[in-house]
């Protein structure tokens, strides 16, 4: 299943999420007050500083040599670098500009949050805040997803293993008209051809019923692992 792309709503501003946790910064921006750049921010040498730090937690293929370089120069009047300049010249994956329908600058969450901070203290609160009820709610959903998939395969197992194995094929039409008094002698009928009572009648012990049982459980299992089974409950998406 492709992953899409999500939004939260910080302060009255749409904020773009990819599937990948990375927060548009492109659109963060419309909040700040007066006419800013994320160049802006990215010239600053706390800025610099702190995404030295994260790459190097989390990016081991990071340029540390044109990192220095770029490090010197952070805060100078004269110094100014763009989101491309900075990814092509140290291979940052914590920034990361976009083209296309969703296009823009994107930062991983952990960025995002001190970009919000660059905005306004409120502005990231509230993006903190709305992320989390994001991630919660898809936390939900999946396992919402992964309970209607189980139920599905479910069905599909006991549906298969009645076809192959729990209804004989040798049941009566007197047997199949018979009134019976509850579900368990309907399930009894189906998978011994009597009723627990007609079993108390004759004899037959409990542990054969259940050798019975286990021997059906087995052979669920053998349909369910053979000729692609599998594969084929999964394709009931």
């Amino acid at each position: 299943m492709t992953k899409k792309y999500s939004n939260i709503t910080v302060l009255n501003n749409t904020i773009t999420v990819t599937p990948e946790n990375y927060i548009s910064l492109t659109d963060m921006l419309k909040a700040k007050d007066g006419d800013f750049f994320i160049s802006d921010w990215l010239r600053n040498r706390n800025t610099v500083e702190y995404l030295g730090i994260w790459e190097r937690v989390h990016n081991p293929d990071f340029n540390y040599g044109e990192f220095a370089i770029i490090k010197s120069q952070a805060g100078l009047n004269s110094y100014k670098i763009s989101v491309k300049e900075w990814v092509n010249k140290t291979n940052a994956i914590g920034l990361t500009a976009k083209a296309g329908r969703y296009g823009g600058t994107y930062a991983h969450a952990d960025i995002a949050f001190e970009f919000g901070m660059w905005i306004s203290a409120e502005f990231k609160i509230y993006l903190v805040k709305e992320f989390q009820r994001l991630k919660e709610n898809e936390v939900k959903e999946l396992d919402w997803n992964v309970k209607r998939q189980l139920t599905k395969i479910n069905y599909g197992i006991h549906t298969d293993a009645i076809k192959e194995n729990l209804i004989p094929a040798n049941l009566t039409p007197q047997q199949i008209s018979f009134v019976y008094a509850n579900e368990a002698d309907v399930l009894n009928m189906a998978l011994f051809g009597k009723t627990a009572k007609q079993s108390r009648d004759e004899n037959i012990p409990q542990s054969e019923c259940l050798k019975k049982l286990n021997q059906i459980a087995i052979h669920q299992m053998k349909i369910l692992l053979s000729d692609g089974n599998i594969e084929k409950l999964g394709a009931h998406e």
